[in-house]
């Protein structure tokens, strides 16, 4: 009985103390007349090429310390590694989530956008001009990187995203889907407010998570697909790369990240947060009036 009463005492509690926001309108064109808005869309756009820039030379510094067919002989053990790549990519996210999450909510994916779009926690104009401000940055940082690294930026395969020798097609798109999913699941249950409720005594810094989950697909994919999960990322590379093996295989890199942030996106808000019981509940009340 003691045990119950304390399981209703903290329900009241939490009840009390809790209550998901509304969800954002499908088109908000009064986002479009608020400098708020706007300082959003530029903070993403700067974000991403910042991501892009750091990472991809990272990817091109550790192809040139490794290539054996150069004059001074590259060290095959040299270099970062892919683990080395790895923590370039997460550890990017990590500290742009950080700097970013209270201006445009740090979202730096396409993906992102789009799983959170699909949750209605941001309007269609704030999806659509932020994945634009996301594939411009990333544009961008490629860019960035070839015009300071010419001479090895080509030769080292320019950052782009291509399906590896010896994987198939199915395995390259299964490899984007669920790594998507990975983060974007992420994504959702380190922001979810009525975690940060239930839970508030437990000291999480939302972007860590998110950071860890890129960092743990990068190492799970880099050798299949190069690891996407995030368009925009392999759009630039592909756009200043601009060869026909990455433009091949481009499709791979927008259809399976959708489709995993699509996946997150209803097993978060419908399974774990119980939106379809709602709904089902809300659909039975109003057939009993």
């Amino acid at each position: 009985m003691a045990k119950d009463a304390g399981v209703a005492e903290h329900g009241s509690f939490a009840a009390k103390d809790y209550q998901d926001p509304p969800p954002a309108p499908l088109i908000d064109a009064e986002e479009l007349t608020k400098w708020s808005f706007y300082r959003a869309v530029i903070a993403e756009f700067i974000a991403t090429l910042l991501f892009l820039y750091i990472t991809v030379l990272t990817v091109i510094g550790y192809k040139s310390q490794t290539d054996t067919t150069v004059g001074h002989g590259g060290d095959q053990c040299g270099g970062v590694g892919i683990l080395g790549i790895a923590w370039a990519f997460g550890g990017m996210i990590f500290v742009l989530v950080y700097c970013t999450a209270g201006i445009s909510g740090g979202h730096i994916n396409p993906a992102v956008t789009f799983g959170l779009f699909l949750a209605r926690k941001v309007s269609m104009i704030r999806a659509i001009m932020y994945m634009v401000a996301q594939c411009l940055g990333a544009i961008c940082g490629v860019a960035l990187v070839k015009a300071l690294q010419k001479s090895h930026y080509k030769k080292y395969g320019g950052g782009a995203n291509e399906l590896a020798d010896g994987y198939s097609t199915g395995v390259g798109l299964s490899a984007e889907i669920i790594g998507t999913f990975v983060l974007v699941y992420t994504v959702f249950s380190a922001t979810d407010p009525k975690r940060s409720a239930r839970d508030s005594h437990v000291p999480v810094l939302a972007p860590l998570p998110i950071g860890f989950a890129v960092f743990m697909v990068h190492l799970a994919t880099i050798p299949i697909t190069g690891t996407g999960i995030n368009p925009a990322r392999s759009l630039g590379a592909a756009v200043i790369y601009n060869q026909e093996k990455a433009w091949d295989d481009q499709w791979i890199f927008w259809v399976g990240p959708f489709f995993g942030a699509a996946i997150a996106a209803f097993y978060h808000q419908f399974i774990l947060r119980a939106g379809a019981a709602k709904a089902l509940g809300s659909f039975r009340s109003s057939s009993h009036v």
